[in-house]
C-alpha cells in the first residue's frame, strides 16, 4: 500500500515514475472497472514498463460506474455540478486524508504557509449545492488560514468588497478564489487596484455569462481589479490534486501528479511538447479510485513540464474511446 504520506514525499521524477507504476499495478488488481478496461485494450500489466504504456480511464466512466480501488466504507462523495437532465461524476472516498494532505501540500508548494493568508471565497454556484470537492476544499484552507477574516460570500458583493479594501489598508495578504462569474459580477460593482491580494478564478460560467477565451477573460479580471496576473486553478470533482497557474495561464502540477497530451485522433498515443491534444492526467493521490485519467480538456505541454489548457472537446470530437461504454 502508498500512503497520502508517501504520495506527497515525491521529490523526483524518477520518484514519481516508480510510484506511479507501483500505483498501476494495485489499482488493476482492486480495481474491477479499471481492470476490465485494460482487459479490453489487451493491456498485459506484466508488460507495463512505463508510464507511457499505462491506460488511461476516460473520465466518462465516472458519470455511469463506481470507481474504486478500495472495499473500505465510503466516507463522503464529491459530485459535479450539472443542469437538470445531465448526469453528473461521482468521486467516491474511502480515505479523506489523501484528499486534505495533497490540497494543503500543494498549497504550500505553491503559496507558501496558509497562515500568511486571509482566505476570502467567492464560491455562489458551489455554495448553493451538496457534494463540491472545491468546497470541501476552500472550507479546508479556511480553517488551517487561522484567521478571523477568512470566510466564505454568496452574493453579499458589498460585504466583501468592504473586506477586500479593509485588508488592503492593513497590507495583509489576501488569496481571494472565486467562480470566474461572480469575480466579473464583483468589478461591474467596483473596481480595485489590489498590491496585497492574490485573485485566483477557478473557471467556468455555470450558465450566467457567455464562455470567453482566457486573454479576453484574463485581461478584463486584471483591469477590474488591478493586477498583473490573474491565477488559476486546474482541478476536477474525479482528481484529488490541483495544478494551479500563477499567471498567464500556464499551470504546473505538483510532484506528485503530471499531464501527458494524446492524439485526439488516437487515445492511445501521445503528442510532443508544443503539441495540442487531449489531456491526460496522471493524480497519484487518486489511490484508492483511479490516478489514470483521459479528461474531455484540450491542452498542450511545454517543455519544462507545465501546462496550458486550450478549451474542451465537444462530444462529437471525442475519438479513439469506442471502450468507453464498457
Amino acid at each position: 500500500m502508498i500512503t497520502a504520506e508517501d504520495i506527497i514525499q515525491i521529490n523526483t521524477t524518477k520518484e514519481f515514475q516508480k510510484m506511479a507504476l507501483k500505483t498501476f499495478r494495485f489499482q488493476y488488481d482492486h480495481n474491477s472497472v479499471y481492470r476490465q478496461f485494460c482487459d479490453l485494450l489487451h493491456r498485459d500489466p506484466s508488460q507495463v514498463k512505463a508510464i507511457s504504456d499505462i491506460p488511461f480511464l476516460p473520465i466518462e466512466f465516472f458519470k455511469s460506474r463506481t470507481v474504486l480501488s478500495s472495499t473500505a466504507a465510503v466516507q463522503t462523495t464529491f459530485s459535479s455540478s450539472g443542469t437538470t437532465g445531465i448526469v453528473t461524476s461521482r468521486h467516491h472516498i474511502t480515505d479523506l486524508s489523501y484528499y486534505e494532505l495533497s490540497f494543503r501540500k500543494a498549497f504550500s508548494h505553491f503559496y507558501g504557509n496558509i497562515e500568511d493568508y486571509v482566505i476570502l471565497a467567492l464560491l455562489p454556484s458551489y455554495l448553493e449545492r451538496e457534494g463540491s470537492s472545491l468546497i470541501y476544499m476552500v472550507n479546508d484552507l479556511i480553517e488551517q488560514s487561522n484567521h478571523p477574516d477568512s470566510g466564505f460570500y454568496l452574493h453579499n458583493y458589498a460585504e466583501l468588497t468592504q473586506k477586500i479594501l479593509q485588508l488592503e489598508r492593513e497590507g495583509q495578504n489576501t488569496l481571494l478564489i472565486g467562480v470566474t462569474y461572480a469575480l466579473l459580477d464583483l468589478i461591474e460593482l467596483q473596481t480595485f487596484e489590489l498590491k496585497h491580494t492574490v485573485v485566483m478564478e477557478t473557471g467556468g460560467m455555470k450558465g450566467k455569462r457567455k464562455e470567453m477565451i482566457r486573454e479576453e477573460l484574463h485581461d478584463l479580471l486584471c483591469a477590474g481589479f488591478g493586477v498583473q496576473e490573474i491565477h488559476s486553478e486546474y482541478g476536477m470533482t474525479e482528481l484529488l490534486s490541483q495544478a494551479y497557474s500563477l499567471g498567464h495561464g500556464v499551470f504546473e502540477c505538483p510532484p506528485w501528479m503530471d499531464v501527458l497530451i494524446r492524439d485526439t485522433e488516437d487515445a492511445l498515443t501521445y503528442l510532443p511538447d508544443g503539441k495540442a491534444g487531449g489531456i491526460n492526467v496522471i493524480d497519484l493521490s487518486n489511490y484508492y479510485s483511479c490516478s489514470f485519467i483521459a479528461t474531455q480538456d484540450l491542452g498542450k505541454k511545454q517543455p519544462n513540464h507545465s501546462f496550458e489548457v486550450l478549451g474542451r472537446f465537444d462530444h462529437s470530437d471525442i475519438r479513439g474511446c469506442n471502450l468507453m461504454v464498457v
